[in-house]
């Protein structure tokens, strides 16, 4: 409290020197647009020419100048790869102007391949961007080769600092921290389960995509919940201007999205995918298990007024998993496994005052997961996962003048978790209906054009079995040494209650903190330099550390462990989380660096991270730290892309030209330390049932992730020819998967034989390679 009281205090002072001088100063404020479809542009530059005061839209598309000085101006509104637009003001003193303006595509051809509000240009967008935040595009996006389609977490895991597990997941490991330990946000909503097709593909349709930004790690006070990163997604609005449809199909998947003016009030854009590897080939070869997914989201902008705008949003998916094994014997087993995301948001955007922006949510989230592997065993096996999430949230912003900001909001969850577990061990039933509140105030100050400061605090309540209270206090400061070289920092307290738990093979299941499940906590403290060399090339070097408490596994032993809580019939129950997970502590540290090219005929960029993740649980390794399955020590990524036709030309000393026609080459390059694995120690017999008179042989583990598989490297590349028609284009595409058919290991399996004659145990290896060389083609369109 005291804390919280002190930044209050702090706040108060500089809103009254800010306000001592209000009536010597004029405020503009009003909205940027792309002149082509009516979009927001979120991050254009708004300043006055003559002072250089200014300021940038936020995620709405606003700008607020607070203390803009009196007198007669020019206002500029400038965006990369749109043409600026001037426009002379004269200001007078206590006045208050709105101007909003629509900004037109600029069609060269240097710019063309960084269309984009995220792209980093120049010294002045790489001091202003955020420690740990990286944001891409959706045409860098979709330029990145891929298993099957473009796809938004597989791309981020080219990044340094953020990791995928093996090939066929796309989930993400930030900064040595575990998938449930992200905040996933699509358009303000939480989703629980960003992955389809156990995770080779994504939640996120990249066609429908506006905006998307990860921090992973030291973010604001407004952001709370998680231990590790944020990614917000921002999906189209819709085009205001005319009908837009854009597509592709693969040999995989199809997809669509669509959009359209409502009248002149708004906009409404749409999506639909699916994969179809259940209509081919599941339909000729009974031993490939069926499997496929359709999701689909929808949404709605209205513009009622100048100062307000209403959102509506929906997002739904389907995935569903059946196989059957021995096929062509009578007895057949199989499994089944169904699972599913549904979200859905309003959003009132209100303008309150020139300088108060503000935005309320109300939100759903809600996911179940349903696996039932019973005919692979002689017993039952089930389990069943289930969250849903509604949810109220306000966020203010205040912009006090051009030197101070200050931001405060609100967030109320209702939420329901079930883990049901039922196998031979026994039944678990776990159902909880926790409610979280938070409440959070942050000041962003720049007392001149060299420093940057932002302090904040985050408090929590959740109220399970147990009640957490959890003050999270948030520090971050730049500091601009030259016009293009900046150091900055960033420290945090971060609290987590509800726990994703993985399981080996199966699926992961949320459970919620009570009074056994405690909270899991991180400190982060992160120190960074950035570098613009020119318009082109930006460097990042970024070391921190961060340690964990409170984290969670599985306890696979839990009825040995644990008494049940009742019986049905000779079947045990357990509805408690007593026994049921270990609990650990952790840390990671290392240090990443990122050289990022935006602009020229070759574009891209190269990653390197050096980094240790270590857990220590008091009843896994004998309480000894252990890496975790996702610690890597090296990682390098090279993404590239080239313009073919203006690459030739500038060989020739040519200047670059539009073309209605030219070939794009991608490639992604990744290397990365072998993953920790367990050996065996020893190998044994077990005398079994039913005389036990049969010698079973058995296999004793070592020291826990104590040695590591060979190093992954892997090779992608893509070729795509754009051709542009008078109403249309169409891209087809030819992507290359591991093109240097390298064959990582996934895993190894262990197994002992007892050898004939003399009986001996001989140990068996057997090492799961991931995916061999894969190429995909495709086309897309649009019209």
């Amino acid at each position: 409290m005291r804390n919280v009281l002190a930044l209050v205090s702090v706040i108060a002072v500089l809103i009254s020197m800010a306000n001592a001088q209000e009536h010597q100063h004029a405020t503009i404020n009003g909205f940027v647009y792309d002149a082509s479809n009516g979009e927001a542009l979120i991050g254009a530059n708004v300043f006055l020419e003559e002072t250089q005061i200014g300021s940038s839209t936020n995620k709405s598309g606003y700008y607020v100048i607070p203390r803009a000085p009196v007198g007669s101006y020019t206002l500029v509104f400038h965006y990369i790869g749109y043409k600026a637009h001037k426009q002379n003001i004269s200001l007078a003193a206590g006045s208050e102007q709105t101007i909003s303006v629509s900004l037109q595509v600029e069609n060269i051809v240097t710019q063309e391949v960084v269309v984009t509000d995220e792209a980093i240009s120049g010294a002045e967008r790489l001091f202003e961007k955020e420690l740990s935040k990286i944001a891409l595009s959706p045409r860098q996006i979709n330029q990145i080769p891929q298993v099957a389609e473009a796809d938004l977490l597989r791309s981020l895991q080219t990044l340094p600092g953020v990791l995928p597990v093996s090939d066929f997941s796309s989930a993400l490991y930030v900064r040595g921290g575990t998938p449930d330990q992200n905040l996933y946000l699509m358009d303000g909503t939480d989703v629980y389960n960003p992955e389809h097709a156990f995770g080779i593909f994504s939640t996120f349709n990249t066609d429908a995509i506006k905006h998307v930004e990860i921090s992973k790690g030291g973010f604001s006070a407004k952001y709370g919940g998680r231990l590790s990163s944020i990614l917000s997604v921002t999906n189209l609005d819709g085009n205001r201007e005319h009908f837009e449809a854009t597509g592709s199909i693969s040999l995989l998947s199809v997809k669509t999205t669509m959009q359209m003016p409502i009248g002149q009030i708004g906009s409404l854009s749409g999506s639909l995918r699916r994969t179809y590897f259940d209509q081919t080939v599941g339909r000729f070869a009974n031993e490939i298990p069926k499997y496929y997914f359709l999701d689909g989201n929808i949404k709605a902008f209205f513009d009622l007024n100048e100062k307000n705008k209403l959102t509506i949003s929906g997002y739904s998916s389907t995935d569903k998993l059946d196989a059957i094994f021995n096929v062509n014997v009578k007895d057949q087993s199989g499994a089944s496994y169904n699972w599913g995301n549904r979200t859905g948001s309003i959003r009132w955007t209100r303008i309150i005052s020139p300088k108060l922006f503000a935005n309320f949510w109300i939100t759903g989230s809600h996911f179940d997961s349903d696996a039932d592997f019973s005919q692979l065993f002689d017993y039952v096996f089930t389990e069943k996962n289930f969250i849903s999430d509604v949810s109220v949230k306000g966020d203010l912003e205040y912009s006090v003048s051009e030197a101070l900001n200050i931001g405060l909001g609100f967030e109320q969850k209702n939420l329901h978790l079930i883990f049901r577990h039922q196998s031979q061990s026994g039944i678990i039933n776990i159902d909880r209906r926790p409610q979280y509140y938070a409440a959070y105030l942050f000041a962003n100050w720049q007392p001149s054009i060299r420093w940057d400061f932002e302090a904040g605090m985050r408090y929590n309540y959740f109220d399970a079995e147990q009640r957490y209270q959890s003050p999270a206090p948030r520090f971050s400061g730049k500091y601009r040494l030259t016009d293009s070289f900046n150091l900055k920092v960033a420290g945090g307290v971060f609290y987590q209650y509800l726990h994703r738990v993985p399981r080996t093979f199966i699926a992961d299941n949320w459970v919620a903190s009570d009074a056994t499940l405690k909270e899991s906590s991180s400190n982060h403290a992160i120190f960074g330099i950035s570098k613009d060399f020119s318009d082109s090339y930006q460097l990042e070097v970024e070391a921190y550390y961060k340690d964990y408490q409170n984290v969670y596994s599985f306890n696979d032993n839990f009825n040995v462990d644990v008494s049940p809580g009742a019986y049905e019939g000779d079947v045990p129950i357990y509805t408690r989380t007593d026994g049921i997970f270990h609990r650990g502590d952790g840390d990671s540290k290392g240090i990443e660096f990122l050289l990022r090219k935006e602009r020229g005929v070759m574009t891209g960029w190269l990653g390197y991270s050096l980094a240790r993740t270590e857990y220590t649980f008091d009843r896994i390794n004998l309480g000894k730290a252990f890496p975790p399955r996702h610690d890597r020590t090296h990682v390098v990524n090279l993404v590239g892309n080239l313009d073919w036709k203006n690459f030739k030309r500038w060989m020739r000393g040519e200047a670059p030209v539009a073309h209605k026609s030219n070939w794009r080459i991608g490639f992604t390059f990744v290397y990365t330390s072998g993953q920790p694995i367990t050996p065996p120690g020893s190998h044994y017999f077990v005398r079994t049932t039913p005389d036990w008179d049969f010698e079973s042989p058995e296999v004793f583990p070592s020291v826990i992730n104590g040695f590591r598989l060979p190093p992954y490297i892997r090779l992608d590349v893509s070729f795509t020819y754009d051709k542009h028609y008078r109403n249309w284009s169409l891209s087809p595409y030819l992507q290359i998967f591991n093109i240097g058919y390298r064959k990582n290991v996934w895993y190894v399996d262990y197994d002992a034989v007892a050898a004939v004659p003399n009986g001996n145990l001989n140990p068996v290896i057997n090492s799961v390679e991931m995916f061999p060389i894969l190429p995909t083609i495709g086309a897309n369109f649009q019209f």
